[in-house]
């Protein structure tokens, strides 16, 4: 049998690496299995909802680390339970906001080499125009991703003026790139274009000088590029089951007091009464099941913005198998029938000096609450990357 063709996606946080793999979906063949490999930190992975559609045979979620560096050797394992259970025509690696694609993508080669089982298609990194002359110049990681591509996707063009474009063109002119480029539109690529790139990566990303044969260069740039940014994970429970959901305006004021240059991303699992509210208005409603007071609900926040999509929407008998590792290297199947979320099951990626004086203000500033004053819930914010 030929290798599976592998597409990593990459960018910087919140960029729309998700949204452009969205796009891409409704755009193959019903027969086209697409397997998913995403890579997220901390323990709140609210991209499952492409398990529901039809041409995503599985997803792989590696929680909690970079996949690019304390995470990279699980990718193996990963990839052959998506070819053993799945048997993909593709896989697509979406990394987390701060991987880097050179390793990585060596590391798909080394295992390509190795097994026979796999070919690097290509590496696709997503440039938010409207953000990225606001974080290039702190970032490394930035840098790296659009330096080691193969296709260049610029996203959210559409949202500033022309010469804010010019500006970004001109700052990727910069990196001296001999790179095919393309303008989404609002997240959306052909289909044509983002597979079968059939880049240079693996015959260029070999001379990349941060290899896992040279150790010390290795860890080095792994703990460059992660200390980048702080993660905390959020948790709000409690202990009356009849409790309601989340207040909705004490967590709207936390998504519009954040800043963007201290916050990069707001992900997080939500229990509401009510339909919460998108930052553009949008009221997408969940069907609340008999007996139940409440519904799940995921959000999404970068750079001022964020959505709010009911998770009764996607069908609990999808056939698509979902299984989560952890920094730690656990595996577990995931069964979305159970009702183990409490109120509010949050990540929030920040940049790197940030975390401790947000989570104080989570902790003491009534963001994230329930809406029972009762004194039963219980809010838990623990940093876990910095």
């Amino acid at each position: 049998m030929p290798p599976i063709p592998i597409t990593i996606v990459t960018g910087f946080l919140g960029s729309g690496k998700t949204t452009l793999i969205l796009n891409l979906i409704p755009q193959l063949p019903k027969t086209y299995k697409l397997a998913l490999l995403k890579n997220e930190f901390g323990d709140v992975a609210v991209d499952s909802k492409l398990v529901s559609s039809s041409v995503v045979g599985g997803v792989q979620e590696l929680l909690n680390g970079c996949i690019c560096c304390n995470l990279v050797g699980q990718l193996g394992d990963a990839l052959d339970t998506l070819r053993q259970d799945v048997n993909p025509d593709r896989i697509v690696i979406e990394t987390s906001g701060s991987a880097f694609p050179a390793t990585l993508a060596m590391e798909v080669n080394r295992l390509g080499r190795e097994t026979g089982y796999y070919a690097l298609d290509g590496v696709i990194v997503v440039i938010d125009v409207e953000n990225w002359m606001g974080y290039e110049d702190t970032s490394y990681t930035a840098k790296m991703q659009a330096r080691y591509t193969d296709l260049i996707v610029f996203n959210k063009w559409e949202l500033v003026t022309e010469r804010r474009y010019e500006d970004c063109l001109d700052r990727v002119g910069d990196l001296e790139l001999q790179v095919a480029t393309v303008k989404s539109e609002r997240g959306r690529v052909d289909q044509s274009v983002l597979l079968g790139v059939d880049g240079a990566s693996g015959k260029d990303f070999e001379s990349f000088p941060n290899t896992h044969d040279d150790h010390d260069g290795y860890h080095d740039h792994s703990n460059d590029h992660q200390s980048e940014v702080e993660v905390l994970s959020v948790s709000l429970s409690s202990e009356d089951i009849m409790n309601h959901g989340v207040n909705l305006e004490s967590l709207e004021t936390f998504l519009l007091s954040a800043p963007k240059d201290e916050i990069y991303r707001i992900k997080a699992i939500v229990k509401a009464s009510r339909p919460p509210a998108s930052s553009g208005g949008d009221v997408e409603p969940a069907v609340i099941r008999q007996g139940q007071t409440s519904a799940k609900y995921i959000l999404n926040w970068a750079f001022g913005r964020w959505t709010f999509t009911p998770m009764s929407s996607t069908p609990s008998t999808s056939s698509a198998p979902l299984s989560r590792t952890s920094r730690s290297g656990s595996n577990a199947e995931i069964s979305e029938g159970l009702d183990i979320d409490p109120l509010v099951r949050m990540t929030v990626i920040l940049a790197r000096g940030e975390a401790d004086k947000w989570k104080k203000r989570i902790e003491t500033q009534g963001h994230v609450e329930s809406e029972n004053e009762d004194g039963k819930a219980r809010l838990q914010v623990m940093k876990i990357m910095s």
